[in-house]
């Protein structure tokens, strides 16, 4: 299943500037795997090597927080929208 990922414009550059990119997998997990196989650099970006979500990065399925559903086992259907965002703290 195809699925387009927006990504932030901190990570455009390991996509040769690409705002949005498709990328296959019926799971979060699955399409942050090709993700990162596919774009390396993001690796330390996104996740961790053992496949988890980076803590300073919030994923989204169709404006829902991936961790408030299932974490990186939530389903992504054909088509869905997925959008990576840098966490914001400050002080």
């Amino acid at each position: 299943m195809a699925v387009e990922v927006r990504l932030p414009t901190v990570l455009r550059s390991y996509a040769g500037g690409a705002s949005v990119v498709t990328v296959d997998g019926t799971t979060i997990g699955e399409v942050l795997g090709k993700l990162v196989a596919e774009y390396p650099g993001m690796a330390g970006q996104v996740v961790h090597e053992d496949g988890s979500l980076h803590k300073f990065v919030n994923i989204y399925v169709d404006d829902d927080d991936v961790r408030y559903l299932d974490g990186v086992d939530t389903p992504v259907a054909d088509g869905a929208e997925i959008s990576i965002l840098p966490a914001v703290a400050g002080g």
